[in-house]
């Protein structure tokens, strides 16, 4: 998704703290949704998100009165994850390009290019200015790992952050007929980010130790 940084200064709405326990179901539930908003699309019944997610139809509905708050919560979730991880590596990943690797393959498994994808332009949930805060997070994250990189000879100079941005979301969008799960669809992130080094340092992509390979259980 590309979001063009709008040009309101309303501060973005705060939605009240969660007691712990609503904060946990209202995680499995975005979590149990992005998955099978991959697997069954757009329309995949609230029953079976439930399920998965191992909560009660009245949570998921307490949570999420409609499809289209639950979608729009899902792209928020995946965008939050995202800035928030690469903004951990960045702080503590000291290689820069197993740091880039890593910001790659966490958003391969966020699964935010597949979600996106599922929506034609014009039935996509508006963009809110939690949404453009978020993007902006991960965006200025990315460009300071790829100028680490840059500067450590470790990044071909003429990769741009679209380049690398495009790259990762096709390579982490399901096909028909084609595996683009688990250890195979990294196994194509891979082969991208090795080409990505300048001929001089090609070597392994690959993600730094701090890299979650599962952070939530279903």
């Amino acid at each position: 998704m590309t979001i063009t940084a709008g040009t309101t200064e309303t501060a973005p709405h705060r939605a009240p703290r969660l007691r712990t326990d609503a904060a946990r179901n209202r995680e499995r539930i975005l979590a149990a949704a992005r998955e099978m908003l991959v697997e069954q699309g757009p329309d995949v019944p609230f029953d079976d998100i439930a399920r998965r997610a191992g909560v009660g139809n009245a949570t998921l509905y307490r949570h999420f009165p409609d499809r289209h708050a639950l979608l729009r919560a899902v792209l928020l979730f995946v965008m939050t994850r995202t800035a928030d991880f690469s903004e951990t590596v960045a702080a503590e990943e000291a290689d820069p390009f197993t740091a880039l690797c890593g910001f790659a393959h966490a958003a391969v498994d966020e699964r935010a290019a597949a979600i996106c994808g599922l929506f034609p332009a014009g039935e996509r949930p508006e963009i809110t200015p939690e949404m453009y805060t978020e993007y902006a997070r991960f965006q200025t994250a990315l460009e300071g790992l790829m100028e680490r990189a840059r500067e450590a000879g470790q990044l071909r100079p003429d990769i741009t952050q679209l380049d690398f941005m495009i790259a990762v979301s096709q390579l982490s969008r399901p096909l028909p007929g084609l595996e683009c799960e688990g250890a195979e669809c990294h196994r194509r992130v891979d082969l991208f980010l090795n080409g990505l080094r300048p001929p001089s340092s090609a070597g392994s992509g690959h993600r730094p130790a701090n890299h979650p390979e599962s952070t939530t259980t279903l």
